[in-house]
């Protein structure tokens, strides 16, 4: 009644079928999507009929359009603008690309920038800046068909650092500028925001299972133990006292009656964390300087995502990064668990805001 947001249920599966954000395996991914929101529906006893997704792959990329029509000198009316958000539709130019957001953000009066509501003044031409964000076609579809295939209706598919910003990030944080790093399990996205707005982006293929991968290759464990191994003992930093602390590696039932289980000490898991890790983060820094996020602009960096639940994360990137770096969490959502509450989970949270805001789009999603 207040207009607050309140998280009702949660479902969350292991997301089988995707790799590197694209879909690998349809079958599986619907399967998954299908658990989740079964998961979901069962702890709010309620049954859903549609989703918005949020989409982390793909090539996303960030742009500017700039549209202008001359008016003459006369008062700004409702009529006007709405024709000029028309023909800023019909000029979306995406080289290819599948455009998932168009929004207009600032007018222009007679070249004048920075104008919010153009209503009612006077002016010989009148323009808007369009914010683009855009991604390669055929991820976007086959994530749609898979959920359309679980039974569910899309009504929109949100690219994630969209959302992620709108769930971690303050509005000041937007303003004045920052970098927001998504650190999934397969895709690192590097988004900047600034003036409100999110205005440069890049994908680099790489994430959490990167990590994961090494570990089960260097120690010869399944994935899953390595997963357990790098989520409970794993950190990015190290300490003298990890030599001295030993863990037990592989299943019980893989160790032969009477025989001691495999060890190897903490400092050898920090070690083979710390070699994929150095690579990741240098791969960051590659891309905030790429984009122009250097100097005293680049200040503030934010880590989000499931690789950013690492221990240590944070003073180990801004030892690498030389910014100031902290985590990104939801903000306070009402019936949010707390084991959701985590940045693994801030895209979710932020998608579940944006779908309550729904923000004005120039291009109505159909995929």
């Amino acid at each position: 009644e207040a207009g607050e947001l309140e998280v009702l249920g949660t479902g969350q599966r292991e997301s089988r079928g995707v790799r590197r954000g694209y879909i690998a395996d349809m079958e599986a991914t619907e399967a998954a999507i299908r658990e989740a929101v079964e998961q979901a529906e069962t702890i709010a006893r309620t049954n859903i009929d549609h989703a918005w997704v949020s989409f982390s792959a793909g090539g996303l990329v960030s742009d500017v359009a700039q549209v202008e029509v001359d008016l003459g000198g006369v008062q700004i009316e409702q009529q006007d603008i709405d024709e000029l958000l028309r023909q800023g539709r019909r000029s979306l130019n995406p080289d290819g690309r599948m455009v998932l957001h168009a929004q207009p953000t600032l007018y222009t009066l007679d070249g004048l920038t920075g104008v919010k509501n153009p209503l009612g003044l006077h002016a010989d031409k009148l323009g808007v800046e369009i914010h683009v964000i855009a991604a390669e076609p055929s991820p976007v579809r086959n994530l749609a068909l898979c959920v359309r295939s679980a039974h569910l209706g899309v009504k929109s598919i949100v690219a994630s650092p969209i959302a992620t910003g709108v769930s971690c990030l303050t509005e000041e944080d937007r303003e004045m500028g920052i970098a927001l790093v998504e650190m999934g399990a397969g895709v690192t996205n590097v988004a900047l925001f600034a003036g409100g707005l999110l205005v440069g982006l890049t994908s680099l293929p790489m994430g959490g299972s990167d990590i994961t991968d090494d570990i089960a290759s260097a120690f010869n464990i399944r994935r899953a133990q390595a997963e357990r191994l790098k989520c409970v003992h794993g950190s990015a930093q190290n300490s003298p006292r990890d030599n001295h602390e030993m863990l037990e590696i592989g299943s019980p039932e893989e160790v032969e009656d009477g025989a001691e289980p495999p060890r190897i000490s903490r400092a050898q898991l920090i070690q083979v964390i710390r070699l994929r890790l150095d690579h990741w983060m240098d791969a960051v820094a590659k891309a905030l300087t790429d984009l122009g996020y250097v100097g005293p602009v680049g200040r503030q960096v934010v880590l989000t995502g499931g690789g950013a639940e690492l221990k240590g994360i944070a003073d180990y990137a801004q030892g690498v990064l030389g910014r100031s770096v902290r985590i990104g969490r939801p903000k306070n959502m009402l019936g949010l668990p707390d084991a959701h509450s985590g940045p693994a989970f801030a895209t979710l949270a932020g998608l579940a805001q944006v779908a309550a805001t729904n923000p004005a789009d120039l291009r109505p999603f159909a995929a």
